[in-house]
């Protein structure tokens, strides 16, 4: 899905705006938001349509009602920054620095410019594993990997393994 008007772009950068990359990393990383802004989250896990709610009220926020927002799918990029948020408020911290974290956890942080075919080709496999929850059991390829999994992570609604991560976030750091 690319981006068509200005008011499209606006609405990237903002998005975009809300990652922080860590001072001490001297890469860029449009090439990558392009691609997860470009492609469609899909559920297959009942309760994760939640999750897609979050995202479509970002454009709420965005637009403060001056914009209407596309009609289009909700895109991994707008779960990413929809999940940060929720992170940031179970787990204390700033959702920016958490939208960085989920990018470390799904390994997207080594996908820096310029994309090589093999980046992008990385790149879509693991939004492909993500999207269809073809990662392991212990959420290891997904947003949340969890050291001791009390059930099949590819099985669990993302709020579920976004809570489980927090606890065992919380026994390390009491």
């Amino acid at each position: 899905m690319k981006l068509k008007t200005q008011r499209d772009y606006e609405y990237f950068d903002w998005l975009i705006a809300q990652i922080a990359i860590p001072e001490r990393n001297p890469h860029t990383y449009q090439g990558l938001f392009e691609r997860m802004h470009e492609t469609e989250f899909l559920f297959t896990v009942i309760g994760d349509d939640n999750r897609v709610q979050d995202a479509r009220d970002l454009r709420v926020q965005f637009s403060k009602g001056s914009w209407r927002a596309p009609r289009r799918p909700i895109s991994v990029l707008e779960i990413l920054i929809a999940l940060s948020r929720r992170t940031a408020f179970i787990c204390d911290g700033l959702s920016e620095e958490w939208a960085w974290n989920l990018l470390e956890n799904l390994k997207l942080n080594k996908a820096s410019d310029p994309l090589s075919r093999a980046k992008l080709n990385r790149i879509d496999e693991t939004l492909e594993t993500l999207i269809w929850r073809t990662y392991e059991y212990n959420g290891k390829g997904g947003f949340f990997p969890l050291r001791n999994p009390q059930e099949n992570q590819t099985k669990v609604e993302i709020w579920f393994q976004m809570n489980a991560y927090a606890l065992e976030i919380m026994e390390l750091d009491p």
